[in-house]
């Protein structure tokens, strides 16, 4: 069955994401462990140009890490729509585990690179293929012809299997309609609580109204995390963390939408103030986690890029298993709510949005 997975019963426990491209997948799989270890909601990988992540994924399911998976995001020009349903039907059917098939366009550049001709309307372009795909996962015959892909198939009919949830990514307004229109999940980086709950959250709930929807999808949100320990510069982290997306017009034009600074002479400070990366004790870090999830957030992906550069699997491991023991003590002492009802489902190179 393709039905969407169900809101979790325990919401404040997070996913993880391995944020890097790896060489070999024997380097994901101390995160797959970490997932095992500690029922962390799901394992999420970026996409990667190194070892293919939905081979990865296949990969360390092989070895026994069978875990609920996602990926946030790979990038549409790499495949058909066809091709990408049945890598996700496959994950399903191998994992026996949930999992969320994110898709977004990737740089214009990028984009340009694989294509007769640019997207003219990169909105366009994604509500057409996460439509396709989750049309294909609901065993639909699909027909159509659109600007950017042409559809007539059926992917053959197989057993019960794990769900799978289609998502987006999104980062600004435009795409959080087209996304609320058309995904299962809402797929953010680097978007700050107050942005998520006044800006993106407003526009998924009005592309799920104007859809006929009766609900906005989930939305899954990575966050820079990384533990206060002695010698480590909370400012030095964030720019480990965020750097190089500052560089990338479509995050930097987010963030200044979000009322941070990424031009002033002190971006990392922004990012900290922001909690776009956020440091801390592990208790204090569950807690400002605990401020996206009230801002509308349904599953937070712990994201150590930093960590993991600088120090390494097995710090970065350390890290994210401290902070998932906090969020869940955190969670039980609240009663395991968010603070608000859950949302139901009807996602290191990232969508231009």
């Amino acid at each position: 069955m393709t039905a969407p997975e169900p809101a979790s019963a325990l919401a404040s426990v997070p996913a993880v994401l391995y944020p890097l491209q790896p060489d070999h997948p024997e380097l994901v799989a101390p995160f797959a462990e970490l997932v095992a270890r500690t029922d962390a909601r799901r394992l999420w990988l970026c996409q990667s140009f190194r070892s293919e992540p939905h081979q990865v994924l296949a990969y360390l399911a092989g070895q026994g890490h069978t875990v609920p998976v996602g990926t946030a995001v790979t990038l549409l020009p790499l495949r058909h729509p066809y091709e990408a349903a049945l890598q996700a039907r496959s994950l399903a059917l191998l994992t026996g585990r949930p999992v969320v098939a994110g898709y977004g366009i990737g740089t214009p550049e990028f984009a340009h690179g694989l294509t007769p001709e640019p997207y003219r309307s990169p909105r366009t372009a994604v509500g057409e293929y996460v439509t396709s795909v989750r049309a294909l996962l609901d065993g639909e015959s699909v027909a159509h012809d659109g600007p950017y892909h042409r559809l007539h198939a059926a992917l053959p009919p197989v057993g019960p299997h794990a769900p799978v949830e289609v998502g987006a990514g999104v980062l600004r307004p435009g795409m959080a309609r087209t996304a609320g229109a058309t995904a299962d999940v809402a797929i953010t980086w680097m978007t700050p609580p107050d942005y998520l709950r006044d800006t993106l959250v407003p526009r998924l709930a009005a592309g799920a109204a104007e859809a006929g929807r009766a609900t906005r999808p989930r939305i899954a949100t990575a966050v820079h995390v990384a533990v206060r320990r002695p010698g480590r510069d909370p400012r030095r982290v964030a720019q480990a963390a965020a750097g190089t997306h500052l560089r990338a017009p479509h995050y930097a034009d987010m963030l200044r939408r979000a009322g941070v600074d990424v031009d002033g002479p002190d971006p990392a400070t922004q990012l900290l103030r922001a909690d776009v990366v956020v440091t801390g004790t592990p208790d204090e870090i569950a807690a400002t986690l605990a401020g996206y999830r009230a801002a509308g957030v349904d599953e937070i992906l712990l994201n150590p890029t930093a960590v993991l550069l600088t120090e390494g699997v097995h710090a970065a491991v350390t890290d994210l298993e401290e902070i998932i023991t906090a969020c869940r003590s955190s969670g039980r002492s609240s009663g395991g709510s968010t603070g608000r009802a859950p949302a139901s489902a009807s996602g290191r190179v990232h969508s231009v949005l």
